[in-house]
């Protein structure tokens, strides 16, 4: 168990390379083998060790030669470049799985299984996330540009609305799916298109997903 208290509460937008609803979303291997994603999230509210870091964003460029739970992964983490160096710290120490307890959190987990960890980037990050409506605008100047839309019905063209409800997850308990189309640039260089991407209301604690 974790001596150091922590929460975040806000917006989650992640886009991956699976095919839409994604496999791994129910424990199966991903759609090419492989598993590449951009993830952003915005923190309404949250705190660590008492440091406050409501308003906050942070992202990263994530891909692994196989399955997650293979290892190998790399990751560039992006911060805030508004956060002071105790909310930096904070949100490096969230996202690297420390203060937290084994398998409570998506940080933690895959920490375990990243060979290698860039250095962090602080860079303005501009996000838009709307969980109901299934949008998201995300852009890290020079190294992240995504977005993320509804799946379109192939016959009517309207919005297609599907649900992914997981009641122990460590990620997230409901999350909206849509499709999305990133790239990214610099030591994880991604080229997503058309590809799986969910939206979310997170609530996150050192002991796990709340919410």
């Amino acid at each position: 168990m974790s001596d150091v208290k922590w929460n975040m509460k806000g917006r989650e937008f992640l886009h991956c390379n699976c095919a839409y609803g994604c496999p791994c979303q129910f424990n199966g291997l991903p759609t090419h083998g492989r598993c590449e994603a951009i993830m952003a999230m915005e923190i309404e509210e949250g705190q660590h060790a008492g440091t406050r870091l409501d308003g906050l964003r942070f992202a990263a460029a994530v891909a692994w030669p196989g399955p997650i739970h293979m290892g190998g992964g790399h990751i560039v983490p992006i911060v805030d470049e508004r956060a002071t160096d105790a909310q930096r710290d904070a949100i490096l120490r969230i996202l690297s799985g420390q203060d937290t307890d084994p398998g409570a959190t998506i940080f933690q987990v895959f920490a375990a299984t990243f060979a290698k960890v860039y250095d962090p980037v602080f860079a303005r990050i501009d996000l838009q996330v709307d969980v109901d409506g299934r949008t998201a605008q995300v852009k890290v100047p020079g190294m992240i540009e995504g977005r993320g839309e509804p799946i379109l019905n192939p016959m009517t063209k309207e919005p297609h609305r599907v649900r992914i409800d997981l009641p122990t997850g460590f990620e997230y308990l409901l999350a909206e799916v849509g499709r999305g189309f990133s790239t990214s640039s610099g030591p994880v260089a991604l080229n997503l298109q058309d590809s799986h991407a969910h939206f979310a209301n997170v609530h996150f604690t050192q002991s796990g997903v709340i919410g």
